[in-house]
């Protein structure tokens, strides 16, 4: 049975209707991702989300907008499996739950330079180009999430 990271990201848009993607630290072409990271015990998916968002990019100005019903999983190739077996625990992959949120602040706002830096730079894309962005063994989820939101970012802006 394959042993998956509790996970939580966000999907971040603004009134322009593009969303947040940051390029890595650790890779060496830009590999764009949605902020995600590990659940902690005793916090909820979105308690982590948040968490997640804000160690990583400074940003606190959200409001939730949407959730998806299940996690999603996708297993880490060979390479990346190789990598993270410094942790204290080797995973097959991660289950993520996505949240949709609306971004009320400013760019000004997005600081990248935090105490643990995992990206290089960000920038707003049509949601439909985040899945091209991604690397491989994530895009099948990311072309999920995309499909499920997008509807709900142009709802919302209606409003």
């Amino acid at each position: 049975m394959k042993k998956y990271r509790k996970c939580a990201g966000t999907v971040l848009f603004n009134d322009a209707g593009k969303v947040l993607v940051f390029a890595r630290i650790d890779e060496k072409e830009d590999a764009f991702q949605f902020s995600q990271g590990g659940i902690e015990p005793g916090e909820s998916p979105l308690e982590a989300a948040l968490r997640e968002l804000n160690e990583e990019t400074s940003v606190t100005s959200v409001l939730p907008v949407y959730a998806l019903s299940q996690p999603l999983c996708y297993d880490f190739p060979e390479a990346v499996k190789e990598k993270l077996k410094t942790f204290k625990n080797s995973f097959d992959g991660q289950e993520v739950h996505f949240f949709l949120l609306y971004f009320t602040g400013s760019d000004l706002e997005i600081n990248l330079q935090t105490a643990h830096p995992e990206f290089k730079s960000f920038k707003w894309v049509d949601i439909n180009e985040a899945p091209l962005m991604i690397v491989d063994f994530k895009r099948k989820v990311y072309e999920r999430v995309c499909a499920e939101f997008a509807p709900k970012i142009i709802d919302y802006l209606k409003k």
